[in-house]
């Protein structure tokens, strides 16, 4: 990486994902009540920290992962990327 620059290659994968996930949902889920399905699974995760995965900030673990995909409703495997199916989110168009 040069420099010049700005933008680092992000190694968290599933950001654009949750993002995606979260926002099609009918109603769409705000971070905050994203937070509340996590810790309803037992997994702790405030508002920061899922906009700091949906930004690419921050790295999340396997359980993290598998739960951010429970609450959702969408496959960990496309959450990941290894999947295009995506269970429970719309597609446009």
């Amino acid at each position: 990486m040069t420099k010049g620059d700005k933008k680092q290659n992000s190694r968290n994968i599933i950001g654009k994902r949750v993002k995606e996930a979260r926002q099609f949902r009918l109603p769409p889920l705000t971070q905050d009540q994203l937070c509340g399905k996590l810790a309803a699974v037992g997994v702790q995760l405030d508002r920061v920290a899922i906009a700091k995965i949906e930004t690419g900030i921050r790295c999340a673990f396997d359980f993290e992962v598998k739960a951010l995909a429970r609450v959702l409703k969408v496959d960990a495997n496309w959450l990941l990327g290894v999947s295009e199916r995506a269970q429970g989110v719309r597609k446009n168009g």
